[in-house]
């Protein structure tokens, strides 16, 4: 079977590294073979070298074609991905997803104490480090072309495939490691894909079939490869050439039998000065010893910029001095929110950093401090400060950043994984680890918020010139009430061993929510006659709609919470898409016209005498925190690295 569909990207700023090689993955799931086209030009989807080097942009248009047997269910699969934007970005429960082109900005403003016209580097990483010099230079790798007897070609493509899988293991164990965060599991993930990708195995056995030992073949493969990525035009895509490299000179030195210079021995708060460190070193290094990275190559979209920023380590890359003078200094300087950099400080300029780093310091444990407290205003207010979730993985992360409780667990992400859809069973054990997890602390479960712009297996979605307008959130899920109902009968089984609350999305009249009400209660008889235990649950709603913003005052008569959902309530009050880079003037949680929908929003809630949250990522915002306060919202939920520092501006009102 022969299947074809157009598709707009919006994963979020496209696929890069990390989607790609999530992409690739999926795709590889399945046994079809299967195309993307872009601008006419055609790519397997399951080599992730030839997806980035496609340069496929977030709002793209793609072509997805796939011949197989499971065709259909594999485009279903792959252009859900597309259409997902944190699709490929959050495995593993990355705290905040963030450009991988963000501007890096000091956490302090700092007087500048190196002397004009000193060398200066790109601020990767923010945060001050003074130290030793670790000196970190790899000795050039020469490659020799070796001709290889025809009687020892197929010896010779043995031995690449077994360096590529002793490279590969080397990667897995470095996984291992404790320590690691999902973003550094993701780089390594997508490392160990460079090493297998068909591109460049076909690219390095088809030299060695001519002739070439493999070595050279390696080397070349993937200084061509490497070349082909530093032309494209997007910034993080040209950064991968150092992926590229770092993975066949690990394989060339396998090869050769021996060892490249490592960071195993890096001494305490030692700042690394190296031309390049590649992901590849990195991923292998004792990250707690490292005081800094300094480097003459890189860029902040560089995968070892976004591993420093994981771990918060300073650094500054495309050093622009010498390379000669890096080799000779003792110790050095560097602010990673500048990009100062200071060889061998005097005593003056060493002062000024410890002061420098003594404050910074000071701040991220004065900000520390404010995860674990509860947030009251001066005037005695206690302002719940909940965190926004997709997945268990994430909810470590949020109990260290002081969450109190969940204000949004998205569930789609538990349908949209999937090739089939989840048992009543299955969300059952999902919901109960989940309250069981912060427990007495209030947990709020959006019901399936999914439509044409997020489809899942098993679900028929009509093709829809509008699905942010169209069939989706609660609509779907009354129309579908074999899909809703185990899913209300999930979050009730799992009540007994938490404090959960339902929220519904989409709510646009109030027929919708007493229709979910009345499904609530069947769902409860009908646990009852199975002699299967149950609690008790609130049922809210998701505040997203001008519809249900203009009726608010009639909905909280049944609600038992309002919840926020800045992000679409300001899309739809402005008719301006919020994923259109275009509108992004047009979409402002702070703009009246919103202001004025979450106002009536809470003068209703408190006519009624039901709470208010607010789970948009304008929860988040410190100018607009004491605005909603004002206004009688008593619970915000935001990503958990947002936790203290929206507890600090509660506390300082």
């Amino acid at each position: 079977m022969q299947v074809e569909r157009t598709v707009c990207v919006r994963v979020r700023d496209g696929l890069h590294a990390r989607p790609a090689t999530q992409f690739v993955k999926l795709a590889k799931s399945f046994q079809s073979d299967i195309e993307l086209v872009r601008d006419e030009q055609g790519v397997s989807a399951k080599s992730s070298v030839k997806l980035m080097l496609l340069g496929v942009k977030e709002n793209d248009e793609l072509v997805i074609r796939a011949n197989g047997e499971d065709a259909t269910v594999a485009m279903d699969a792959l252009a859900r991905f597309l259409e997902t934007p944190d699709a490929g970005l959050d495995v593993g429960g990355s705290n905040e997803a963030k450009s991988p082109e963000a501007p890096v900005k000091p956490a302090l403003q700092q007087q500048s104490v190196a002397a004009p016209g000193d060398p200066k580097g790109i601020p990767a990483s923010e945060g001050a480090a003074l130290g030793m010099v670790h000196p970190f230079f790899h000795e050039n790798l020469v490659a020799d072309r070796r001709q290889v007897p025809v009687d020892q070609i197929e010896n010779e493509v043995l031995r690449y495939e077994a360096a590529v899988a002793q490279t590969v293991a080397a990667l897995l164990e470095g996984r291992e490691r404790v320590g690691l965060k999902p973003d550094d599991l993701q780089i390594i993930d997508a490392l160990v894909d460079v090493a297998h990708d068909a591109e460049l195995v076909d690219q390095v056995k088809g030299r060695i079939k001519n002739g070439e030992d493999a070595v050279h073949a390696t080397t070349m493969a993937g200084e061509d490869l490497a070349r082909s990525f530093e032309a494209m035009s997007d910034a993080y895509i040209r950064a991968r050439a150092e992926d590229i490299r770092g993975v066949t000179r690990n394989i060339a030195l396998t090869l050769l039998g021996r060892k490249d210079a490592t960071l195993a021995d890096v001494p305490d708060g030692a700042i690394i000065v190296a031309e390049e460190i590649s992901a590849w070193d990195f991923a292998k290094a004792p990250i707690a010893r490292i005081g800094g990275i300094l480097c003459t190559t890189g860029s902040s979209t560089s995968h070892v910029a976004i591993m420093a920023r994981t771990h918060g380590l300073p650094a500054v890359l495309g050093y622009n001095g010498s390379v000669e003078a890096l080799r000779a200094a003792k110790s050095v300087a560097i602010d990673g929110g500048t990009g100062e950099v200071v060889l061998d400080p005097s005593e003056n300029v060493t002062a000024a950093y410890r002061e420098r780093i003594r404050k910074e310091t000071e701040a991220r444990a004065q900000l520390a401090a404010y995860a674990h407290v509860e947030p009251k205003t001066r005037d005695g207010q206690l302002i719940e400060v909940a965190a926004n979730l997709g997945s268990l993985s994430e909810v470590d992360a949020a109990l260290k950043a002081g969450a109190m409780g969940v204000g949004l667990f998205r569930t789609e992400l538990l349908f949209m994984e999937r090739k089939v859809l989840p048992s009543e069973d299955e969300q059952t054990a999902i919901y109960t680890e989940l309250a069981r997890a912060f427990a007495p602390r209030p947990v709020i479960v959006r019901t399936l918020d999914v439509g044409g712009d997020k489809p899942v297996a098993g679900i028929e979605f009509p093709e829809e010139e509008n699905p942010f307008l169209g069939w989706r959130g609660v609509r779907m899920c009354l129309d579908q009430p074999e899909i809703f109902r185990p899913q209300l009968k999930a979050l009730l089984r799992a009540a007994i061993v938490g404090n959960i609350k339902v929220m519904v999305p989409m709510i646009a009249d109030i027929s919708e929510l007493r229709a979910v009400k009345a499904l609530v209660e069947d769902c409860r008889s009908e646990l009852r006659s199975q002699n299967v235990p149950f609690g008790e649950i609130d049922l809210g709603i998701m505040m997203e709609t001008p519809a249900a913003a203009l009726t608010a005052d009639e909905l909280a008569t049944e609600a038992d919470f309002f919840s926020i959902g800045t992000n679409d309530l300001t899309q739809y009050v402005m008719a301006a898409d919020r994923l259109n880079p275009r509108l992004v003037k047009l979409n402002r949680a702070d703009h009246p016209a919103v202001l004025k929908a979450v106002d009536l929003i809470c003068q209703a809630a408190k006519k009624a005498g039901i709470w208010v949250g607010v789970c948009g990522e304008a929860a988040a915002r410190e100018d607009l925190i004491p605005e909603f306060i004002r206004m009688g919202v008593t619970e915000l939920s935001m990503s958990p690295a947002s936790i203290a520092r929206a507890k600090k501006r509660i506390i300082e009102l």
